[in-house]
C-alpha cells in the first residue's frame, strides 16, 4: 500500500492512495460499511501500532460518486471509522496538491456524511466548508465519578461532541503539562455519558470530548483539548470539534455569522473558523495548514505477528 503522511497543526493524516480495498461504487456511506465489514484489515495495517502512533487518522482515497467532485474519502482511525474529519480534510487537500492532483481553487469532496466544499488556497493552506452542524442540547449535567456534577453541551460537527468548560473539570486553563490528567478526566466524562444514556440523534454514541477555555494565546478566542474515540488527544484544534463549538456559540447567541473565530489547540496550533446560517443549524468553514512529510510503502509480511497491529488489552 502506498500512503502519503502529513500533519495538520501537529495532528497526523495518512492518505491511502494505492493498494487499498476495492469497495465498488455508490454512496460513500455504503462504501464505508463495506470497508468496515469486509476490509477492516486494511485499516489495521495502516494506522495501528507498531506502524504509526495512536494519533494517526487514515483517509482512504476513493473515486467520487458524482461527476464534478474532486475525490471521495473515507476517514478511519485506531478505533474504527469517522463520518468526517476536519484536520484530515485539510491534510488530504495538501496531499492532493503535493501529488499534483489538485490545483488551487474550489473543489468538492465526498464523505460518508455528505459533500464538503474545499478551497485550496496554496500548497499548504486549505479552507473547507463543513457539513451542517448544530447544537443538540445545552447545559446537560452529568454525574461523573470522581468529578461530581459536570455541565456541558452536546453538538454535531461531523462527529458527536460533548463540550465542557475546563473549570467544570477542576482545571484552571489548559496546559500541555496536564494532558495526561485531561485524558483521564475526559475518559471519565465519556463513560458517564454512555452510562447515563446520553447520545446524539438516533442513539449515536458521543465519542469525542472537547474541553475548552477562554484562556488562550494572544489573538486566539479559545483553547481546546479534544479526546478522540481511540483515546488519543487531538494535536490540532480539531476541525469537527471547532464546528461543534461554533454551533454552540451560535445557539447561545455569542457569535454572529461571518465573524472569525480563532481556535487554538492544546499545543498551540490554530484554525480560523466562521459560519453562515444553515437550514436547521450552521454551515462552518475552517481554515488551517497541513504539511506533507512522507511518501511511504506499507509492506505485508505473512510472518509478521503484528502485521495487523498490536492487539488491544
Amino acid at each position: 500500500m502506498r500512503v502519503i503522511d502529513s500533519h495538520t497543526g501537529g495532528q497526523p493524516t495518512r492518505v491511502l492512495i494505492e493498494g487499498g480495498p476495492e469497495l465498488g461504487r455508490g454512496p460513500l456511506s455504503e462504501r464505508l460499511q463495506v470497508f468496515a465489514e469486509r476490509f477492516d484489515d486494511y485499516r489495521r495495517r495502516c494506522v495501528l501500532e507498531p506502524k504509526c502512533s495512536d494519533a494517526m487518522v487514515g483517509a482512504l482515497l476513493c473515486e467520487p460518486e458524482h461527476e464534478g467532485a474532486a475525490a471521495g474519502v473515507i476517514f478511519f482511525n485506531t478505533s474504527g471509522y469517522l463520518g468526517m474529519c476536519g484536520h484530515g480534510t485539510i491534510g488530504l487537500g495538501a496531499t492532493l496538491a503535493w501529488l499534483g492532483r489538485m490545483a488551487p481553487g474550489c473543489h468538492v469532496l465526498e464523505t460518508p456524511v455528505g459533500p464538503v466544499a474545499l478551497d485550496l488556497i496554496d500548497a499548504n493552506t486549505v479552507c473547507f466548508e463543513n457539513i451542517e452542524s448544530d447544537c443538540l442540547s445545552l447545559d446537560v449535567t452529568l454525574d461523573v465519578p470522581g468529578l461530581g456534577p459536570v455541565r456541558g453541551d452536546i453538538a454535531w460537527g461531523g462527529n458527536w461532541f460533548f463540550l465542557v468548560d475546563a473549570k467544570q473539570l477542576g482545571e484552571d486553563g489548559l496546559d500541555p503539562s496536564r494532558i495526561e490528567i485531561l485524558t483521564r478526566k475526559s475518559w471519565a466524562v465519556r463513560r458517564a455519558l454512555a452510562d447515563q444514556g446520553f447520545t446524539g440523534r438516533e442513539g449515536a454514541e458521543i465519542d469525542h470530548i472537547e474541553v475548552t477555555t477562554a484562556q488562550a494565546g494572544e489573538g486566539a478566542d479559545s483553547r481546546n483539548f479534544v479526546l478522540c474515540p481511540g483515546g488519543a488527544y487531538d494535536r490540532s484544534p480539531c476541525g469537527t470539534g471547532t464546528s461543534a463549538k461554533l454551533a454552540c456559540l451560535a445557539a447561545r447567541g455569542q457569535l454572529e455569522p461571518g465573524r472569525d473565530w480563532v481556535q487554538e489547540s492544546i499545543i498551540g496550533s490554530r484554525f480560523t473558523a466562521r459560519y453562515r446560517p444553515g437550514r436547521a443549524g450552521i454551515i462552518p468553514s475552517v481554515t488551517g495548514q497541513a504539511h506533507v512529510f512522507a511518501d511511504t510503502r506499507i509492506l505485508t509480511d505473512a510472518t509478521d505477528p503484528f502485521g495487523l497491529g498490536i492487539p488491544e488489552g
